[in-house]
């Protein structure tokens, strides 16, 4: 019961009479649910950024990469020998890669060319499921390209280019000309690194370009949970030996990942401080409720009551705030969150200005997913600074004598 009468008290002192009290109150909890509504937004984008470039670059590229040093796989049986004994493989293709010029007309650009077996290719990769034009057709002399790139150079199913190999001009000793392909489909991963810097074609074509009699510069390989391709490339790299180099998707765009994980790691610590600063605004309208309520305290004092409950009575000041604050800046995050592309659009429309550069951040939608760990964690942090924002006055409410605070009164 007098647990109930500290939280009685705590909200009754909430509502005060003098309205520069309320004032400063409301305040405060402006400042809990601003903290909140930026901390929640913030750390549910950097989340759906990390969860969308996982899923667009697997979408383009296999688990687990294998290549031999020197830079091509001389006897690729030898690798589908041991993939046979690894549990968790479903699938595996070869390919070859390189930088490569492409012209059509009088535009030029510098993709990565990948020359893949038709058959095996959907086993790896997702591209054959996202065509938009055309078919996935890398027969010889035929070329997949994606939509990004065909948009900047013009191009549909039917049109021609010429793919010039780097070799076209360092060899001194001959001339070599330019491969001349056809567009037979158009492909759309959503991610513009790969549809504005990717081209597919057969390995035969490749072969042909790349000047690789035998051989393949990489063999893809799916497992069957992504999460189990660093133990996969582990073990394909023990019984393939020191010549060969397994890395699974993680090790290959690590440095990216660890980018993300960093940047939301200090988005947390430095939108935290909003939340500090609610918690210093709590903690000053809790010393002047201290200051106006001192002849009531004094008297509750006098009537016998204890201590620790004059400090639970502001201690639950502080709590409920915290609570109220989060509540409210919970439900403001995710109100954020579920307008957030439509909100971005306005903002564009109305101030001419691109928001989300396409080239730069590879998206045309802001992602977002809200993980319970980033909500709890929110929550948790944010009630604990508004609870003890309130300690330095519940002490100092607590330290008062009754008869000085009756007499002052």
């Amino acid at each position: 019961m007098k647990q109930s009468f500290s939280l009685f008290l705590a909200c009754k002192y909430l509502k005060p009479k003098r309205s520069f009290l309320s004032v400063v109150t409301l305040l405060s909890l402006l400042g809990v649910t601003l903290g909140v509504a930026v901390l929640i937004v913030v750390l549910s984008v950097m989340t759906g950024f990390d969860e969308t470039w996982r899923e667009k670059i697997l979408s383009f590229n296999a688990h687990v990469k294998v290549t031999q040093y020197g830079g091509v796989v001389h006897q690729p049986a030898r690798v589908y020998e041991v993939l046979e004994t690894v549990e968790g493989v479903s699938g595996a293709a070869p390919n070859l890669e390189g930088l490569v010029f492409i012209q059509a007309g009088d535009k030029v650009h510098t993709p990565m060319l990948r020359g893949v077996d038709p058959k095996l290719e959907p086993s790896v990769s997702r591209v054959p499921d996202r065509m938009v034009q055309g078919e996935f057709s890398v027969g010889y002399g035929e070329i997949v390209i994606g939509y990004d790139l065909a948009i900047r150079f013009n191009l549909k199913v039917g049109d021609t280019l010429l793919v010039y190999s780097p070799k076209n001009f360092v060899s001194q000793d001959e001339l070599r000309l330019p491969e001349e392909l056809t567009v037979s489909g158009i492909f759309n991963v959503g991610m513009w690194e790969f549809d504005a810097n990717f081209v597919l074609t057969s390995l035969e074509t490749a072969r042909s370009i790349y000047h690789v009699e035998q051989g393949v510069h990489a063999i893809q390989i799916m497992t069957d949970d992504p999460m189990n391709a660093p133990r996969i490339a582990s073990q394909l790299q023990e019984r393939l030996g020191s010549y060969y180099s397994a890395r699974s998707w993680i090790d290959l765009n690590r440095q990216m990942f660890t980018a993300l994980q960093t940047e939301k790691n200090m988005m947390f610590f430095l939108l935290i401080f909003i939340t500090l600063v609610a918690g210093f605004c709590i903690a000053i309208t809790l010393i002047t409720l201290v200051v106006q309520k001192t002849h009531e305290i004094g008297l509750l004092k006098a009537l016998g009551f204890p201590n620790r409950r004059i400090v639970s009575v502001f201690l639950w000041i502080g709590a409920v705030q915290g609570v109220v604050g989060t509540g409210c800046g919970l439900g403001l995050g995710l109100l954020a969150l579920k307008y957030r592309n439509q909100l971005l659009n306005f903002i564009s429309a109305q101030f001419h200005v691109d928001l989300l550069p396409k080239e730069l951040y590879q998206l045309s939608q802001i992602p977002a997913h809200t993980t319970l760990q980033d909500v709890v964690s929110v929550c948790a942090t944010v009630l604990i600074i508004c609870t003890v924002a309130g300690v330095v006055p519940a002490v100092r409410a607590a330290l008062l004598e009754p008869a000085e605070a009756l007499r002052n009164e």
